[in-house]
């Protein structure tokens, strides 16, 4: 059992930062896929950004790629989402997940992929 508690969001301008930190418990952190999606209004949850359990392989959407960069800390269990050059467009809820390890790398940008979430943090970025 894994439970990801989301912190760090909140009301920015355009181009500017925010970083968000997902803080994980149980034991089996360290060995999740770790992923970042967001809901904006009115719009489906959507993949942003996937982290293996070593660190090494990251993934991004296009939409983000060069602006937003995942992280983990295991001794810390806790993920990151450094979001850089904000747009009006990044306003949306974010949430982090965990995903047990075994399936396909391509397939952790599936939110059915993913068995633990978060409750979700506010981003709005105003132009």
């Amino acid at each position: 059992q894994v439970q990801l508690v989301e912190s760090g969001g909140g009301l920015v301008q355009a181009g500017g930062s925010l970083r968000l930190s997902c803080a994980a418990s149980g034991r089996t952190f360290s060995t999740c896929i770790m992923g970042w999606f967001r809901q904006a209004p009115g719009k489906e949850r959507e993949f942003v950004a996937r982290i293996n359990w070593t660190g090494i392989s990251r993934a991004y959407t296009d939409s983000v790629n060069g602006r937003f960069t995942i992280s983990r800390d295991n001794a810390k269990n806790t993920v990151y989402l450094q979001m850089n050059s904000l747009k009006p467009e990044d306003t949306a809820v974010y949430y982090c997940a965990a995903s047990l390890p075994g399936r396909l790398w391509n397939d952790y940008n599936l939110e059915a992929k993913y068995d633990y979430w978060g409750q979700g943090t506010q981003v709005t970025v105003s132009s």
